[in-house]
């Protein structure tokens, strides 16, 4: 079994919290992921089974390969509809932020949130929390995903009992995104623990590996052809690669939100690579979005803080850097040089 997670006090605090909540806000970062819409999915059903009122708010759209995830119908994007979004935050007395800890992770939605009044907690994974940000900051870097320490929070509630096969299908995905399939960051024992208790609820894991890895359009598969052949660059001797995606050329591809996913890890599979950078223009605003995996202990959320204006986990992370595209590239070289010495 395993063991508890929150100290007796924050989880009394916790519990509390939800005893006095009615409406409530669930949201995650601006750019959700697997992770950021799997935990806020599973929590929502959570609450909403305890008879909250319960509204997922998400700064901006997550990728068409997560719409099949159970929930996804009734999620609201602030992008989409400010107004709306601003009041339903305005209007909560509990806000509860995943898989991020720092308010500027909502970028657009930032001062909606702010000018709230709710009492906000968090339930994170990343370095570096803000404390201030709620009255209860539930932070575990160590853990392989939020979706895996909200596992644990549940489960100290009391919660995995009722737990449903919903719920158990978002958490897993959250898991499974947020290590790749289980291939980095997910050597702790109690990971597959969990997996084995969400398995107790009927999830099909096959299946979801292939709802979210094998649903590409003959366009995505082309467009990794292209990236492979045409684009990818190697630095450091062949310890480092990067490639670059313009508007242009995903307009070429047809590109729809999460072609790219994954296709920076691609690069790792050449012998001795040790980092992998991804460059993409961003397609609503003009900055180039930068991506950043690594294997072994290359630390991939130092060069993100320091070169990237981002950060992260030590083998993925990311950032994002100002137009134009040409300069970003030279940010890349820069950094790889100033780091080839942990590449060796």
């Amino acid at each position: 079994m395993l063991p508890s997670i929150l100290p007796q006090k924050d989880l009394f605090a916790l519990v509390r919290i939800i005893q006095e909540s009615r409406h409530v806000v669930v949201c995650g970062h601006r750019g959700p992921d697997g992770d950021a819409l799997g935990s806020c999915l599973a929590l929502a059903e959570y609450l909403q089974q305890l008879g909250k009122s319960v509204s997922v708010v998400l700064p901006t759209p997550f990728p068409d390969f997560l719409r099949w995830m159970p929930g996804t119908h009734a999620v609201q994007f602030y992008v989409h509809h400010e107004r709306q979004a601003t009041q339903v935050i305005l209007s909560a007395d509990t806000i509860f932020c995943l898989d991020f800890s720092q308010p500027s992770r909502l970028q657009e939605m930032q001062g909606a949130f702010m000018r709230s009044r709710a009492t906000r907690v968090v339930i994170d994974h990343h370095l570096a929390p803000d404390l201030s940000m709620a009255r209860l900051v539930v932070s575990r870097p160590e853990m392989s995903s939020t979706c895996e320490l909200l596992f644990r929070v549940l489960l100290d509630l009391g919660a995995f009992e009722t737990l449903s096969r919903n719920a158990a299908v978002c958490l897993y995905t959250g898991m499974m995104t947020d290590t790749g399939g289980f291939t980095y960051n997910s050597s702790r024992p109690e990971i597959y623990e969990i997996i084995s208790m969400l398995l107790t609820k009927g999830i099909d894991k096959d299946r979801i590996y292939r709802n979210v890895f094998h649903v590409y359009s003959t366009d995505r598969l082309r467009l990794t052809g292209y990236v492979l052949y045409e684009k990818l660059q190697f630095l450091a001797g062949g310890k480092a690669a990067y490639f670059t995606l313009t508007r242009e050329e995903m307009q070429r591809f047809r590109f729809i939100r999460g072609d790219a996913e994954g296709l920076v890890n691609m690069p790792l599979q050449v012998k001795g690579l040790r980092l992998s950078i991804s460059l993409r223009e961003d397609t609503e605003r003009d900055v180039v979005r930068v991506s950043l995996r690594s294997v072994d202990d290359f630390p991939c959320n130092r060069m993100a803080e320091e070169f990237f204006n981002g950060g992260g986990h030590l083998n993925a992370s990311g950032g994002e850097l100002p137009f134009p595209l040409s300069e970003a590239v030279r940010t890349v070289e820069r950094a790889v040089e100033a780091y080839e010495s942990l590449m060796q």
